[in-house]
């Protein structure tokens, strides 16, 4: 029976957020129920919702902004919120749970001695991660004639990958699913700049995203932001001539917020089960000497927040 009114407060809740009609005598009818259950009813919808709420009366600000219901949308494994704190101690010192929740989503959290970033999705509460460049495996990347090691003061890592001079390109990364939040649908992301960048004009690159020992997916992109679109035209590399491609039509990469490129790799379902997700960017048949591409990293995010 508590289970059934609890559903039937949620359902006459939603309509409320959703509905202007009748709004004042529902409201009425809401206010009529005590904070707590009120509370209990917030916790189980969105972050969005909540901030919506807050602003309608006194007793939903009351209800939206008290710690029960932001608890709700932190993570709920409290030591790994502990070990997140550890890493930016400030956070320790913040009054709520909302203001936590709040500093979690407003920037990248930098963990595993600078290997990965984390984040929370401000509109859901569910966990982003960013690999850096020195977590992911690249090909010939210890060595300096052909990848070195650089910093650059708008990347959130100390250090990036910036590519000197390769024929074959190859970055490959791997994510442990239950690092991420469960029965989630997720999206990976190349982020990197290019600066005077050579030999990705009109070159195709195969980004894949699976299940390790599993169903992958691969798709073929043109890296390259700065170009329209169109066949290729003919040259050489070092006295080779590559196969020629078409890319028109090919997906190419867009200007994030922090100014890095991104480029969809691909998707996949967290469906709470352990499980390692590959992700890898090759580009090996072309023979074109590739030159100038930083690489930050590989972005997992959820989907809703495309």
């Amino acid at each position: 029976m508590k289970l059934l009114k609890s559903y039937v407060y949620f359902q006459f809740f939603t309509s409320l957020i959703g509905k202007k009609k009748e709004k004042k005598k529902r409201m009425a009818e809401f206010e009529d129920l005590p904070e707590g259950c009120i509370t209990t009813i917030i916790s189980r919808t969105t972050p969005v919702d909540a901030g919506k709420l807050s602003v309608v009366s006194k007793s939903f600000r009351s209800a939206s902004d008290s710690d029960a219901v932001w608890n709700a949308f932190l993570p709920s494994d409290s030591n790994f919120i502990d070990s997140i704190i550890s890493h930016s101690p400030s956070l320790a010192n913040l009054p709520t749970k909302k203001s936590l929740y709040l500093a979690l989503s407003d920037r990248p959290i930098i963990i595993d001695n600078a290997r990965k970033s984390f984040q929370l999705n401000r509109r859901s509460g569910k966990k982003c991660y960013m690999l850096a460049a020195r977590s992911l495996t690249i090909v010939w990347g210890d060595d300096q004639r052909y990848w070195n090691w650089t910093a650059m003061p708008d990347s959130r890592f100390p250090e990036i990958a910036h590519l000197c001079h390769v024929w074959w390109f190859e970055i490959r990364g791997i994510i442990n699913t239950l690092a991420l939040s469960p029965n989630t649908q997720y999206a990976a992301y190349l982020v990197f700049k290019m600066i005077d960048a050579y030999g990705f004009e009109n070159e195709t690159v195969d980004l894949t995203v699976g299940v390790k020992g599993g169903h992958s997916n691969t798709k073929i992109v043109c890296l390259d932001p700065n170009i329209e679109p169109g066949p290729r035209i003919g040259r050489w590399y070092h006295g080779r001539r590559p196969r020629p491609h078409n890319i028109i039509g090919l997906q190419r990469p867009s200007v994030r917020n922090d100014g890095w490129l991104e480029i969809k790799m691909g998707e996949f379902f967290n469906s709470s089960l352990e499980d390692e997700v590959e992700m890898s960017v090759m580009e090996t048949k072309g023979n074109g000497v590739k030159e100038n591409f930083f690489l930050e990293g590989i972005e997992v995010r959820p989907k809703e927040d495309n």
